[in-house]
């Protein structure tokens, strides 16, 4: 039994639902390539969810305090950009590594973002870490934290794991017992349209005055002509001709299965909160949290991508400022075009204010 997948209960198949209904035992956890397989490529509203973020903190305009340096955090690797890499990595796994790369003269020559599932951290007998080892492969390879000079060599970005000192949590395990709702829900609808689209019925048999039973091997026949005849979405809607005492019973679904039913948009909206992104912008019915599609994106700038680039970039400067003296990245918010009605309203009030002269409405604008 995992996560995403099927259990066998008094004979029954039944969803691997125990985070859902507490009378399941619970399952193992995966493996973090089985729940990326799962529950990223396996699931669309995951995908969206991250891919939504992670390019719109790709997409921010980064204000460096030297032009090297911008270009240095803009450079793609192997076709990603460095942040939407990194906002991706937080998202999922809840750790971020770049690797700080120098060319012949020692000076920062390229960001590299490392696979985080490879990374182990190696602490000290305190607890500090002091070198981080990289495995690919069969081949395994220690980068020290910091160089000879004392130098960041390797920054570390996490989101917060109030339960462990070196790692950080991501989004996918909070997001695991939606995400395997939702799987199990998809797969109900698709072997309902493999059924026609419709609930199962019975083929009731009526023996008559002679009270004759189907044999096994009449059971046997019958139970392989239908399947053979009437299952599956190319024979939906054939005609069924019953003989011999037989008759065609309905079977409708039950409360319980409607409400499994319907678990699976409750399911997407629980997978979007855990992401932070408005269910609104993943076409998710039911939505009025946000009166329109526009505020509910200025939302998702506001409340997710923005702290996800300030923790980013927060901690590419801090990494780098022993390399680059005042190193400095933020997002400039001026250039944001989710923020142009924010920063409208801003201007107006601002120009409003007669009781200010033009260098304190430059202040508090941000205009030098």
């Amino acid at each position: 039994m995992n996560w995403f997948g099927r259990k066998a209960a008094q004979g029954t198949a039944r969803p691997a639902l125990s985070r859902v209904y507490g009378n399941w035992s619970a399952p193992a956890p995966l493996s973090w390539e089985a729940q990326v397989r799962a529950g990223y490529l396996g699931n669309a509203i995951v995908q969206r969810a991250v891919r939504l973020v992670a390019e719109a903190a790709g997409s921010a305009p980064v204000a460096a305090s030297d032009p090297g340096l911008a270009a240095l955090v803009a450079a793609t690797s192997g076709g990603q950009g460095l942040v939407e890499t990194l906002a991706a990595q937080l998202l999922l796994h809840g750790n971020g590594y770049v690797q700080i790369l120098t060319d012949g003269a020692g000076t920062p020559a390229e960001l590299f973002a490392l696979r985080p599932e490879r990374v182990t951290v190696e602490a000290d007998a305190r607890g500090w870490p002091v070198a981080y080892r990289y495995k690919a492969g069969g081949s395994t390879a220690v980068l020290p934290a910091e160089d000879g000079a004392g130098r960041v060599a390797l920054v570390h970005v996490k989101a917060l794991h109030p339960l462990d000192d070196h790692y950080g949590a991501g989004c996918l395990g909070a997001a695991a017992g939606a995400v395997a709702a939702h799987n199990a829900a998809a797969k109900w609808n698709a072997a309902l349209l493999e059924n026609a689209a419709r609930p199962s019925g019975a083929l009731v048999h009526d023996p008559g005055d002679k009270g004759m039973p189907l044999s096994a091997e009449q059971v046997d026949r019958l139970r392989e002509e239908l399947a053979e005849s009437f299952a599956g979405g190319a024979n939906a809607g054939r005609p069924l001709l019953l003989e011999g005492g037989l008759k065609w019973q309905a079977l409708s679904l039950s409360p319980a299965e409607m409400d499994f039913l319907a678990l699976k948009d409750s399911s997407a909206r629980e997978i979007a909160m855990a992401f932070g992104v408005p269910p609104m912008l993943l076409g998710l019915p039911g939505d009025a949290t946000y009166a329109n599609y526009r505020e509910a994106n200025r939302a998702l700038w506001r409340l997710t991508v923005l702290p996800l680039c300030a923790k980013i970039l927060g901690a590419i400067s801090q990494g780098l400022s022993g390399w680059l003296d005042g190193a400095d990245l933020r997002v400039d918010l001026d250039r944001v075009p989710a923020l142009v009605e924010d920063r409208m309203a801003l201007w107006r009030e601002v120009s409003a204010a007669d009781w200010l002269t033009a260098e304190e409405k430059k202040a508090l604008l941000g205009v030098e």
